[in-house]
């Protein structure tokens, strides 16, 4: 490449936030002499007069939803310009390889990418950004076998980024509103849960931010009108000592910020004392992905923690003053009738109506190449091959009427997505129990989803948003 290298950054989707997965590799390409310009086509249009500049053209694939929408702007970025390099990076970018080859992506980078990216656009990266670097990943798998690289990293650059203001804000119980930023402190997870997309990249390791990048670059944000911070760990205590640095430090620097992290509900039990910290420093509330109250799906997921060890966090987290919002994979092959009528009854019992958003007792299993599940036995029945259009293995239950639930169960939610999260829960039990001649107790009376601050973003990486969300030219 003559002179400065260009390079075009392009997200589709990013679960409603201000791309971090532009503004980390931003500040890296940058820094190694490129010119940048970033793009999130959930929130504003293709510029062709950007595509036709840049020598490179890469596009961040962190989710499922993604990645398949990034199928038809690929094609559309090689009309426009033929000569650019076409690159791919994030956990969907090496488990789709195959896929996204075929589309003329010629080089796909999964964990930690902002070196290889850099590499690829500026021929090379500073001597001292890689303590310990493995080679790209090009296959369809990335197991524990692969080192993951131990980046020096940075501070993201948020230049050329549309507003915080544009993205996800968060209603606090009060019916004010707040700005919301997001960061990562740690990448990577030690754990091995079997449906997550984490495990085929980093396969058990976890890398540590720096606490001084983590607080330059919510420095940043606040400095751009952010009141609240999204901590995107996939576990925010898989460093638990470091964690607490990080958000102490946070207290210090802005006493009036707030934040949310997610926590495994095993590390919620094994580090209860931690808790109190969390809430006088600013945490509103923690995601722990429960996925199911049945132990035996908790098993063949490899969750690492019972229906009993869900119900102990849920009062732990109760007395310590941090909400606890799980998040489920409501519809599986393991699931009944009556079994879904049985997470609605102890959501109802344990008073998590309102902490719980209505996608997630929509959300049906997805399974993407690489996933671990795969190799549990218990699958194979119910698997119904790859299918390339929507890039997952298909599964059918065996009863064909949790199927028709479910649709209808996503149907109905994505029909009421503004609505009270009590009012909706009511109907979804309604239905539920009809179909499943259960009775239930009563979900309480509408409006009462007080006391618990949501993100107006309703969906989730295992939901599909509309695609007509998605602006090309």
């Amino acid at each position: 490449m003559a002179g400065m290298p260009r390079a075009l950054l392009i997200s589709t989707y990013d679960l409603g936030h201000q791309p971090f997965g532009l503004a980390s590799p931003a500040a890296w390409l940058r820094r190694g002499g490129a010119e940048v310009a970033c793009a999130d086509l959930s929130k504003q249009k293709l510029d062709e007069e950007q595509v036709r500049a840049a020598d490179v053209i890469a596009f961040h694939l962190p989710m499922h939803t993604a990645t398949r929408m990034a199928s038809g702007v690929i094609r559309k970025v090689r009309e426009i310009n033929p000569h650019a390099r076409i690159a791919a990076y994030g956990l969907y970018a090496p488990i789709n390889a195959e896929w996204l080859r075929s589309l003329g992506v010629a080089d796909l980078f999964g964990a930690e990418f902002e070196a290889g990216l850099t590499r690829l656009v500026c021929g090379s990266v500073p001597a001292d950004a890689v303590a310990r670097e493995s080679a790209p990943m090009t296959g369809a798998r990335h197991t524990a076998r692969t080192t993951v690289p131990r980046l020096q990293f940075i501070p993201p650059d948020r230049t050329g980024l549309l507003p915080l203001a544009r993205y996800a804000t968060l209603r606090m119980p009060d019916g004010t509103t707040r700005v919301a930023g997001y960061t990562e402190a740690s990448r990577g997870c030690r754990h091995l849960c079997r449906h997550c997309p984490v495990v085929p990249i980093y396969g058990g390791q976890f890398r540590v931010v720096p606490g001084h990048v983590v607080l330059a670059d919510v420095r940043a944000q606040v400095d751009a009108g952010a009141q609240h911070i999204t901590f995107g760990d996939p576990d925010f205590f898989n460093g638990p000592r470091h964690a607490l640095q990080v958000v102490q430090a946070l207290r210090t620097a802005h006493p009036h910020l707030t934040y949310d992290v997610t926590i495994k509900i095993e590390h919620l039990l094994r580090h209860r004392d931690l808790l109190p910290t969390l809430r006088d420093t600013g945490c509103l509330f923690i995601t722990s992905a429960v996925e199911s109250i049945d132990d035996r799906v908790l098993e063949i997921l490899d969750k690492g923690h019972t229906r009993a060890d869900f119900v102990a966090a849920v009062t732990l987290c109760r007395d310590a003053g941090v909400p606890l919002v799980p998040t489920f994979v409501a519809f599986h092959p393991w699931i009944t009738m009556v079994g879904y009528c049985e997470l609605l009854t102890t959501l109802t019992r344990l008073d998590l109506i309102a902490h719980v958003a209505p996608i997630q007792l929509a959300i049906r299993l997805l399974i993407p190449s690489g996933s671990r599940l795969l190799e549990h036995p218990d699958l194979a029945p119910h698997l119904r091959g790859f299918e390339r259009r929507t890039l997952t293995h298909l599964w059918q239950h065996p009863d064909p009427e949790v199927d028709r639930l479910q649709a209808d169960v996503a149907a109905l939610v994505g029909r009421t997505l503004t609505g009270s999260r009590r009012e909706l829960f009511g109907a979804i039990a309604a239905l539920a129990s009809s179909r499943a001649g259960v009775a239930m107790p009563s979900s309480g009376h509408a409006g009462e989803d007080a006391g618990i601050p949501q993100f107006d973003e309703p969906w989730y990486c295992c939901a599909e948003p509309n695609p007509e969300q998605l602006t090309l030219v």
